[in-house]
């Protein structure tokens, strides 16, 4: 794929404390000073994609640790992200986090709409659906468009999350509801193409070749409704929750879309995931890994609510892209059933105080895989018999990223990342670089 994808960062950090009392303990080389009142950091961010044109925005994140009873984790926890790009994709994203808004119970509440004008689509089932670069490449015969996997999608989110106790700092239950609306169509050319002379994009897709064949069937194509009841069980031995040295993470969650919730699919999805943390050196090297397995459980799950990822902080695209499947293309692992693994080193190797602030950069190489366990079924008997060989045409394997990252950490809870991964093949992708806020899990 020839896409111009350029990532100009401006990197500043403003982060302001308050309300100024600070115990004080001695570590390694440099003085941890436990965080009390307010603080927030901010990133503003550039980028430039040659399809999508110009990309900027800004993200925050406000904290409030009162007293410090629960340093370094804050009290409330505030993030807001605005971006978009002078041809029309746009991100409003609003998120608030609080252990003590209601007593013993953690909250998480989310509000998210965003506009995606290319968003990745390679079908359906891994290495089934073949992934072809030459189609995209204008300098090659079987060109056939700049974003022939691509479509335009909206996507919006309201989301309220609860846990509490049931073994004190370690056992707790979950449960949570969401609203999402999805509205899915072809990618708009006509806007893509203004202010180009030559180079303009074809009326063409994966996307609407799979609705001509029936692939993608007429009461899902423009997509619909997923309104979600989640509920299940959280085990969290982590000594830190945005930058855990040792401890674990382990969940088992039940996610339903029942038909009285206004949703035209019902399904079940079970998500099970472990994410733990070994202290190799002390307060300097820490090994971290993250599996999970996703698998359907019951019903029938329309085309755009395969490619989503589920765990009780979040939901997120993939598998691929900065958050799932490091140097693989977005969205290009996608079935009923899929499995994935992440596994890291984290080397803080300088640690100082500024203006107040506890800082350290660290250094975290990686390798990333993913598969799809169990197939999405879909009617073939409208393909053409000179486009069957792009299905079913390759057996499913892992599919692997890896590469490394630099991470700036301010009071252990404002992280940012720098990541460049590479992908194992060529299927999936070529090489990435992500900007992102915080640690992959």
């Amino acid at each position: 794929m020839k896409q111009l994808l350029l990532f100009l960062i401006i990197i500043s950090l403003v982060n302001i404390s308050t309300f100024a009392q600070q115990d004080s303990t001695i570590t390694d080389t440099t003085t941890v000073k436990k965080k009390t009142g307010f603080s927030f950091g901010g990133v503003p961010i550039i980028a430039y994609d040659s399809d999508l044109g110009l990309k900027y925005g800004v993200l925050v994140n406000f904290f409030f640790y009162g007293k410090g009873e629960s340093s370094p984790d804050p009290n409330h926890n505030i993030y807001l992200e605005w971006n978009q790009t002078t041809k029309g994709s746009q991100l409003f994203l609003g998120k608030y986090k609080s252990r003590t808004l209601i007593k013993n119970i953690r909250t998480n509440f989310e509000a998210r709409y965003i506009t995606e004008k290319a968003l990745h689509f390679y079908g359906f089932n891994g290495y089934n659906a073949e992934y072809n670069p030459l189609f995209e490449d204008e300098t090659d015969n079987l060109y056939k468009s700049r974003l022939y996997y691509r479509h335009a999608r909206k996507l919006l989110r309201f989301r309220a999350d609860f846990e509490g106790n049931i073994i004190k700092h370690k056992l707790r239950w979950f449960a949570g509801l969401s609203y999402n609306k999805l509205d899915i169509s072809t990618v708009d050319v006509n806007n893509l193409n203004k202010g180009l002379s030559d180079s303009k994009l074809p009326d063409t897709s994966l996307y609407s070749d799979y609705i001509n064949w029936g692939v993608i069937n007429e009461n899902e194509k423009n997509g619909g409704y997923l309104n979600e009841i989640k509920f299940g069980a959280v085990y969290d031995t982590r000594d830190n929750e945005a930058n855990p040295n040792h401890g674990m993470w382990s969940e088992i969650i039940l996610s339903t879309v029942p038909q009285f919730l206004g949703n035209q699919y019902t399904y079940g999805k079970l998500i099970l995931t472990h994410r733990q943390y070994f202290t190799l050196i002390k307060k300097h090297l820490t090994f971290a890994y993250r599996v999970s397995y996703q698998p359907k459980i019951f019903g029938t799950m329309p085309f755009y609510a395969l490619p989503f990822v589920h765990s009780s902080d979040d939901t997120r695209d993939g598998l691929g892209g900065s958050r799932t499947l490091r140097g693989i293309y977005r969205n290009r692992v996608v079935g009923e059933d899929y499995a994935f693994a992440n596994l890291e080193f984290r080397w803080k190797f300088v640690k100082f105080n500024v203006l107040k602030q506890n800082v350290y950069l660290a250094l975290f190489p990686f390798v990333d895989g993913g598969l799809v366990t169990k197939k999405y079924n879909f009617n073939e008997t409208g393909i053409p018999l000179s486009n069957k060989d792009e299905f079913n045409n390759s057996t499913e394997t892992l599919h692997i990223g890896y590469g490394s990252g630099l991470a700036i950490a301010i009071n252990q809870d404002f992280i940012i990342t720098a990541t460049y991964a590479l992908a194992n093949s060529y299927k999936d992708g070529t090489s990435s670089l992500y900007i992102t806020i915080n640690y992959l899990f």
